[in-house]
């Protein structure tokens, strides 16, 4: 098993830091899941990533930085993605952006394309180890591709295991989804992801609506059609949940089932979107201990946060391959 810090001290960072500079693979917390860092422009740290987590190559991997002055030296910036980046930087925003000739960035992170996913994380313990190596991290979530989200440090130790070297427990995550992830493309911008960020929010800062995706070609991190899963199936706008499966409750919507777990008895979306992988975790462990056949989902509103809920809930749903 890797090593579990409890603190993040001036010590505990610098170990973490070393493992990273040497090659090594670091489970670090930030506000939307954890994430498994690596060095991003170490080729064969970042193989390691994708040897760790069993995840396909086609898939990029979302770098984290300090901030727009380093994103500036990997990416290339229009005045739009400055707009963004002021607006959202740091936190729950990944901005797909042309990557740089010159970013010295492994060209693994980046799945062949010829650009990038790039955000500045707010946790600080995230920005801490940012700063201490001065270097970008490549760090998808710390869990088994296709697997939920790990939203605490034990979430990562079960999901993981030995095939990491060194766990830095920051508590749970705060926001407990994923960063909303868009791409600037010829003066529009498009969702890739709905995350962290509400659309609401960035359709003000751009003054204009976010546009769909036309090539379903895999371009970010999330697009994959099956993902976030639990080992059971999952059903969706369940009202009247069969005995035989686990139950996600929204709002208080059917009291009486045996095996229940709401995300939000007062229907509030940001307590959901935090409540919403440790609630499958929970539920996919209550199946496996009552022989359930599968977890139903009560409707969730699609507005605000909600749209990245029931993002994740389809893929969750969706047909394994």
């Amino acid at each position: 098993m890797p090593n579990i810090s409890k603190t993040a001290d001036a010590a505990r960072l610098e170990e973490a830091a070393a493992i990273i500079l040497s090659g090594g693979l670091v489970a670090m917390p930030t506000e939307t899941v954890y994430g498994l860092a690596a060095d991003a422009t170490n080729d064969v740290a970042t193989a390691k990533i994708f040897e760790a987590k069993g995840r396909p190559q086609f898939n990029p991997l979302i770098i984290h930085v300090s901030g727009k002055e380093m994103a500036a030296r990997y990416a290339e910036f229009s005045s739009v993605a400055d707009a963004l980046a002021d607006a959202f930087w740091p936190g729950a925003l990944t901005l797909v952006l042309p990557r740089r000739a010159d970013s010295g960035l492994s060209h693994l992170v980046s799945a062949g394309l010829d650009t990038i996913a790039i955000r500045a994380p707010a946790h600080p313990i995230a920005r801490r180890l940012i700063d201490a190596l001065d270097r970008p991290l490549a760090a998808p979530s710390a869990n088994r591709s296709g697997a939920i989200s790990p939203t605490s440090a034990a979430d990562v130790a079960q999901s993981l295991g030995g095939n990491i070297d060194f766990i830095i427990d920051g508590g749970p995550c705060e926001i407990g989804l994923e960063s909303t992830i868009v791409k600037i493309e010829e003066g529009e911008v498009l969702l890739l992801r709905p995350g962290g960020v509400p659309r609401e929010d960035i359709e003000l800062v751009i003054d204009a609506p976010l546009q769909k995706l036309s090539d379903k070609k895999i371009q970010a991190p999330g697009m994959m059609k099956s993902h976030y899963a639990p080992n059971v199936s999952v059903y969706l706008d369940v009202l009247s949940p069969p005995s035989d499966h686990a139950f996600l409750d929204f709002a208080k919507s059917n009291l009486d089932h045996r095996h229940r777990l709401d995300l939000s008895p007062d229907g509030i979306l940001l307590e959901a979107a935090a409540n919403l992988f440790a609630s499958l975790r929970s539920l996919d462990q209550i199946c496996t201990d009552n022989d359930l056949d599968g977890i139903s989902v009560a409707p969730i509103p699609h507005d605000g946060l909600g749209e990245a809920i029931n993002d994740r809930l389809r893929r969750a749903a969706a047909p394994r391959d």
